[in-house]
């Protein structure tokens, strides 16, 4: 009996002390691994083992609670959200001093596994090296021989806002959310150069996918992403929210497959009618060269990648901006009368009108900074030891540009916590260009649909105003509360359009 009990106590200890050296070792392991270099950029004093500062960020938020960081350690500070120790730089001047004096160093994406999963080392967006190099000058290239920021594209943009004009009419001033229809009406844009096509608002299928592209954006920034990204291994396995990213992903990914079979059965390689088709010529040319990423799998997901940012980022700013006409009738109505009399109401805006309507291009900046779409930025990564603002940033490290304390530095702007269009107006009531409106980024990965979204957003805004004035439903406060996803968007709202 005494033999059992001293082995039943021996085989405890012995347990006991395994599972204790396990623990010991897991938490050096983890000390080691997150411990800051010398000279590195500062932040909190400690973190957690295993989750860091995951605890101190509120995600619904984070971006505001990223800003008041700022405050408290600097223009330059670092935390452990993500896993590995990221650096955050905040203001202007520290954002053009990496990501445009060092440019070079930081062109690369940081590795997320929950992208990895959906979509490889494939796209524009999250491709790295000699592969995104060559998928970017592509897409830059061929999008600009469809018209992209020329005035050849503006007709067909016109087309789209006369089809966004009776859909809103339709209403009959009755109270509705404008979200959907103004999503359908940018995506037709990008649609247009992608697939050579534009998509019905009674698309049962098209809304369906825009739906669920918008769900997923949201979800992007849940806490069940971020820790599928902490430990993917055993999130592959857990139901939740992170799971439904990867599924609808692999359905938009599908939806894009079905529009290169459907191509590639008429492909005509003298006529090229879109994105697509061009992609598919290139296929034969780089067929020596598969580094180049131009195959199947990659025309899909860098089609997703135009499709995406080419039509949350530009609706987002628009429903953004419907929601502060509602919210501040004196400067709708300033915008209404600028329109008035320069364009009338006889014939479209045009984008020559733009030079001419200070205050209406004023209301439209104010509205991509105030509505501060991508607050955080798409991170990059560093592809060298790096000196920014006095630290040096070792290679390897994930960088984040926060645009949040670009368009809100209250160092550059006069009031830069309201809506005040007078940010882009002089003395004079001319329109006047804003070093920190940076809210397409700036460096090698700035949007390479800048002047597309830049043209969007005059033509649609200007001819929603010109033939509706919007308010709020009869007895409802409308409000600014926002809902954070991958993108920074409006909750839900509706509005009353009222033809002119």
């Amino acid at each position: 009996m005494y033999e059992l009990l001293g082995s039943s106590v021996l085989d405890w200890f012995s347990a006991t002390n395994v599972l204790l050296f396990v623990v010991v070792f897991a938490l050096c392991f983890d000390f080691i691994k997150h411990r800051k270099p010398k000279n590195f950029p500062p932040g909190p004093p400690w973190s957690l083992p295993f989750v860091g500062d995951f605890l101190r960020i509120n995600f619904t938020r984070m971006h505001l609670d990223l800003y008041e960081f700022a405050k408290k350690y600097g223009n330059i500070f670092s935390m452990n959200i993500f896993g590995p120790r990221a650096v955050f730089l905040n203001g202007t001047k520290m954002l053009k001093e990496a990501f445009v004096q060092n440019g070079e160093n930081f062109a690369d994406r940081p590795h997320f596994p929950i992208f990895e999963d959906a979509i490889g080392d494939n796209g524009v967006v999250a491709s790295n090296g000699y592969a995104w190099k060559q998928q970017r000058r592509f897409a830059l290239y061929t999008l600009k021989n469809f018209g992209l920021g020329k005035k050849s594209l503006e007709p067909s943009i016109q087309q789209e806002c006369r089809c966004l004009n009776e859909a809103v009419g339709q209403e009959r001033g009755k109270p509705f959310d404008p979200h959907w229809l103004v999503n359908n009406a940018v995506s037709n844009v990008i649609c247009a150069l992608v697939f050579g096509d534009r998509f019905e608002y009674s698309n049962a299928e098209f809304q369906s996918l825009l739906r669920l592209l918008n769900e997923t954006v949201y979800l992007e920034a849940s806490i069940s992403v971020q820790i599928y990204n902490l430990v993917p291994w055993l999130m592959r396995h857990v139901p939740g929210p992170h799971l439904q990213v990867l599924t609808n992903w692999n359905k938009v990914v599908e939806f894009i497959r079905k529009k290169v079979e459907e191509h590639r059965e008429d492909y005509d390689p003298s006529t090229a009618r879109d994105y697509i088709d061009c992609f598919l010529a290139e296929m034969e040319k780089w067929q020596d060269d598969p580094a180049a990423g131009f195959n199947i799998k990659n025309l899909c997901v860098c089609t997703m990648d135009l499709f995406v940012a080419g039509t949350e980022t530009t609706s987002s700013t628009l429903y953004w901006g419907l929601l502060y006409m509602i919210n501040f009738p004196e400067i709708q109505k300033q915008v209404q009368e600028e329109i008035d009399r320069v364009v009338g109401s006889s014939r479209q805006p045009t984008v020559e009108d733009r030079e001419k309507m200070p205050y209406t291009n004023a209301v439209i900046h104010e509205t991509q900074r105030f509505g501060n779409i991508i607050p955080i930025n798409v991170p990059r990564l560093s592809t060298k030891d790096t000196h920014v603002g006095g630290y040096i940033i070792p290679k390897g490290t994930m960088v984040f540009g926060s645009l949040t304390s670009v368009l809100f530095d209250e160092t550059e702007w006069e009031t830069p916590h309201s809506f005040n269009p007078a940010h882009f107006l002089d003395a004079d009531g001319k329109f006047r260009r804003r070093e920190a409106f940076l809210p397409f980024s700036i460096g090698k990965r700035v949007c390479l649909g800048e002047q597309l979204a830049r043209m969007e957003l005059f033509l649609f805004f200007t001819s929603l105003l010109q033939r509706f004035s919007f308010s709020p439903p009869e007895g409802e406060e409308p409000s600014l509360e926002f809902r954070l996803g991958a993108t920074l968007c409006p909750k839900p709202y509706k509005l009353c359009a009222v033809p002119r």
